[in-house]
């Protein structure tokens, strides 16, 4: 049966509760992906690669078939994107095609094509650039949306942040490299050098390999110390603040449209199919939802 290219960008796109196909295609797809990222790292193991080779390229041959096919209908079936800035067919497809997801679908299959192409190709290089099909799952899930629109929102306090991480890495490096050239010049040879100490102590992850042994650099070790904790807690506390203003927005965003929708004491099929689609976009639950519909009636009884 023929199926247009709006119900076919509709079955590949991520799904709303009451479209079982595009439901179905949308696990089918991630299951498939996670799959794939689990063949590949045991691929990685010798003794399991010499046991399982032939199903493992079975298997990723039957994996690139797929994401192929889906590949090239995402192409055919894009012109029909009505919200697309482009007015034509083929400036739909291309904007899909140089859009973050669909570099992500084109690397999903390059892996697999480019050893027909290109004859000594590292292995291993191949199995890292499969693993990027992890980000295919970008298509059914919003998690990394949600995490650059968190940061965009507040990307002043946040490169505020990253500046005063900067100045405590070029203050505490050059200190350093001073006060611990004379005594360990093998480990503290220069400024560049020195910015792996700070940099791994800044973040408090402090590996040990390279460490102040002069009173002088325990002490500003000490300080640079202190301040890793707070320019960490500072990006820490403004992605999460962040978030969280995010999702207060949101949830205003839905009540605004609850309120309207009840505003003439009745709600249509079309009002409740649009909040439906917006508590979906949002991630609501469906608990939370019916609280607010609670309350937003409970304040118009008032």
């Amino acid at each position: 049966m023929f199926v247009s290219q709006q119900r076919m960008m509709t079955i590949l796109n991520k799904g709303s509760g009451g479209d079982r196909t595009s439901r179905w295609c949308d696990t089918f797809l991630s299951v498939l992906i996670i799959l794939n990222l689990v063949a590949v790292c045991l691929e990685s193991v010798s003794s399991f690669n010499s046991l399982y080779h032939a199903e493992l390229m079975l298997f990723e041959t039957v994996s690139v078939c797929i994401f192929l096919l889906e590949y090239g209908l995402r192409i055919w079936s894009v012109a029909a994107d009505e919200e697309s800035s482009a007015t034509t067919a083929s400036g739909r497809r291309y904007q899909y095609i140089f859009s973050f997801t669909g570099i992500i679908d084109l690397l999903a299959i390059l892996p697999s094509i480019l050893p027909l192409v290109m004859g000594g190709v590292d292995l291993r290089w191949l199995r890292v650039l499969r693993l990027v099909r992890l980000l295919k799952i970008s298509h059914y899930s919003s998690a990394l949306e949600d995490l650059f629109s968190a940061v965009y929102q507040e990307r002043r306090s946040f490169f505020a942040a990253l500046y005063l991480l900067g100045i405590a890495l070029f203050l505490s490096s050059s200190l350093m490299y001073l006060a611990e050239y004379d005594a360990q010049p093998e480990k503290f040879a220069s400024i560049p050098q020195t910015m792996w100490w700070a940099l791994i102590t800044l973040t408090t992850i402090g590996y040990g390999d390279v460490y102040p042994v002069t009173p002088l650099g325990q002490t500003i070790g000490a300080f640079t110390a202190l301040m890793g904790i707070c320019t960490v807690a500072l990006l820490t506390g403004i992605v999460a603040s962040a978030f969280s203003n995010q999702m207060a927005r949101r949830e205003a965003i839905f009540e605004a449209e609850i309120t309207s929708a009840l505003s003439d004491g009745l709600v249509t099929d079309d009002e409740q199919q649009n909040i439906e689609e917006l508590r979906e976009k949002f991630k609501i639950t469906e608990e939370h939802a019916r609280a607010i519909f609670a309350l937003i009636e409970e304040k118009r009884g008032r």
